[in-house]
């Protein structure tokens, strides 16, 4: 009970901090070249990220950073838990930004951080609307932002990895990038598996080899879905019987 009342006063108490480093980030944006104003926008919500899992007192494993290429890319990772998007953002060195629901629109600061991220927001439950963030998030990439998506849908909460809705395949293709595979597990026991209660976990991230932007124009999206699926759920799988580094 401790950790969640630790975790979860920084996740709201953080933010009426971070307003006037927002306004600089703000006043910036048209002022700096795509990557400088990506970095300068980043750090607070690695700030805040790193102080949020700092209090769940969790631990972290991460390789394959060496795989992260220059230039806008498209993350694509497998959807543990809630804590995989403070989890990636505070030890992926790449700024990204990412899709998130529509009603997060609602939480002032979260979603000027949000916004000010390039993040995109959708309505799951308005067909347009999804159509529309797909597009988007094409448009993002394009502009030279890198983003990150999670083409479970859902949360597996610690089950085996669930199949991968297409939007990616499309997104990638579209945007003429790279797709960076990332493989994550153990977010789901910080609280998904506790009841929503905050415990300890080691979590591990896992870069894998990138898929070129060639192979991404080659392949069938169909092919490319499972190829990334595979790829994914493989590596979940080795993360989850390795054993923890000290």
């Amino acid at each position: 009970m401790y950790n969640s009342v630790r975790t979860f006063s920084f996740l709201f108490g953080y933010l009426p901090f971070s307003l006037k480093d927002l306004r600089q980030v703000q006043k910036q944006r048209h002022l700096l070249s795509t990557e400088d104003y990506d970095v300068l926008v980043h750090r607070q919500p690695k700030k805040w990220a790193d102080g949020i899992l700092k209090r769940t007192k969790s631990t972290f494993e991460i390789d394959g950073l060496d795989f992260i290429p220059d230039g806008p890319v498209l993350f694509v990772s497998n959807h543990e838990g809630n804590f995989d998007i403070p989890s990636l953002i505070a030890h992926i060195p790449k700024p990204f930004a990412f899709m998130s629901k529509v009603e997060v629109k609602k939480l002032p600061i979260i979603r000027d951080w949000m916004e000010a991220m390039n993040c995109v927001f959708i309505d799951r439950t308005n067909r347009r609307s999804a159509m529309q963030s797909i597009t988007d998030m094409v448009e993002t990439l394009k502009n030279g932002h890198s983003m990150i998506i999670f083409p479970e849908g859902t949360r597996s909460k610690g089950k085996p990895v669930q199949e991968f809705k297409s939007g990616f395949s499309r997104i990638a293709k579209e945007a003429n990038v790279t797709i960076v595979p990332i493989a994550i597990t153990g977010t789901s026991k910080i609280m998904e598996m506790n009841n929503n209660k905050i415990k300890p976990a080691h979590v591990k991230i896992r870069v894998l080899e990138p898929i070129s932007v060639d192979r991404i124009q080659t392949l069938p999206s169909k092919e490319l879905i499972e190829h990334v699926q595979m790829k994914i759920a493989n590596a979940v799988e080795q993360l989850q019987q390795e054993k923890t580094r000290c």
